[in-house]
């Protein structure tokens, strides 16, 4: 198979998350470990950052690469989803894996994976453990796919571990409680390893707590140690809290690696240039300003949106679009009634149809039109908007990557 069969038989005939929802979702490691025995354990061979959390992963991830490759170390970044090419979910340095990597990985080990039923997630996992041991990087931060306890990640025994922060998100998965969902995430924990914590609350704070005394690890709330403002690239509002997750994270990594002052800095500074990261309260026009994120959730798009209101503007368009299994009566009523909304569904299997989104999003008093897809809608955003209004793109991923 050359590269683009091998992606559409991956695609295809493996279920995963990102695509079909919850068919995909398993909670077991056991085929994660499997895999990792049938290729000669890879990730015991590597150094390792494990990042979850419920928002802010990518971003906190892509910013300690970033400020280790500006301290010189040959540094891997595991991120998910993709938002145009699967090469972009494994990366050394900004260089995305290559397709021949890939292609080779795939068919050597095709009958292992059709005959133990492993995740699109579960393969790629392995596919990047296996190619950032083949490189002998210095160093990978990884993230967290889903939840943590049972993620296909959660087979690495990390430098450090980072919990972004907790907030309502796959709670058919991981719990309808705070409590439940910080339970989940705290399962990266592992003993004797120290654990950061960019935001916490009251319910969640007891959870990683308790975690963190079973495991014996040192644990750092970020937000109470940090003081320093850092600029950084990333310019949404919410990046507050993951730069001080990053600057604490760096503190613990510099008993491993000679990182100064200047590379924090210059990290958050670069990291865009840095890692390729995209769709983080990213402009991609002016007059009128246009703003893209992939925001999905309450705890996410609050923040977004308590940002745009801080903006000026004459009159806000909107191009929404989410996926199907979206939780529309807890994110709809953030959105503001004051907009002109551009459904629209992203094009991907689970993509929720733009008609049943504007039906719902008008008992929320969101008025708006259909459009066939997300580029349609975009060009009619542009075409009547005023040179001073403002364009918000969001409510998926999906539509994000169908925009940058």
């Amino acid at each position: 198979m050359n590269y683009q069969q091998t992606l559409d038989w991956m695609f295809a005939q493996l279920p995963m998350y990102q695509q079909q929802g919850a068919s995909a979702y398993k909670k077991d490691l056991t085929n994660t470990v499997l895999l990792t025995s049938h290729l000669g354990h890879p990730e015991k061979k590597i150094r390792t950052i494990h990042v979850a959390g419920t928002n802010g992963k990518g971003s906190t991830s892509s910013m300690i690469a970033s400020v280790l490759q500006e301290a010189g170390y040959k540094v891997g970044l595991y991120t998910s989803p993709h938002l145009k090419d699967f090469r972009e979910r494994i990366k050394i340095n900004n260089a995305k894996i290559p397709e021949g990597f890939i292609v080779d990985f795939m068919a050597d080990n095709k009958s292992f994976f059709e005959k133990n039923q492993l995740s699109f997630f579960e393969m790629t996992v392995g596919l990047a453990f296996d190619y950032f041991a083949a490189a002998a990087i210095d160093v990978a931060v990884i993230e967290v796919g889903m939840g943590g306890r049972l993620d296909s990640t959660n087979v690495i025994t990390p430098l450090v571990s980072v919990i972004t922060n907790i907030g309502f998100d796959h709670t058919q998965f991981l719990g309808d409680t705070l409590e439940a969902i910080a339970f989940e995430k705290a399962g990266i924990i592992k003993p004797g390893i120290p654990v950061v914590i960019g935001e916490y609350t009251d319910q969640t704070k007891k959870v990683f707590l308790e975690k963190a005394s079973e495991c014996q690890s040192d644990i750092y709330f970020a937000s109470d140690l940090i003081t320093e403002e850092y600029p950084s690239a990333l310019l949404g509002n919410y990046q507050k809290h993951n730069k001080k997750a990053v600057a604490q994270t760096v503190a613990v990594l510099r008993d491993y690696f000679n990182i100064s002052e200047e590379h924090l800095k210059r990290g958050l500074l670069n990291v865009v240039s840095n890692t390729g990261l995209l769709g983080r309260w990213q402009q991609i026009h002016s007059d009128p300003k246009v703003i893209c994120d992939t925001a999905h959730n309450s705890h996410g798009l609050k923040i977004v949106l308590d940002q745009i209101q801080k903006e000026e503007f004459k009159q806000l368009h909107v191009v929404l679009g989410v996926v199907n299994d979206k939780d529309l009566d807890d994110i709809l009523p953030l959105f503001p009634k004051n907009a002109f909304y551009y459904f629209c569904k992203p094009n991907v299997p689970r993509g929720l149809e733009a008609k049943i989104l504007q039906q719902k999003a008008m008992e929320f008093g969101l008025d708006g039109k259909v459009f066939d897809s997300v580029s349609e809608a975009y060009s009619h955003a542009l075409q009547k908007a005023a040179p001073k209004d403002f364009i918000y793109i969001g409510g998926s991923t999906f539509v994000v990557a169908e925009i940058v």
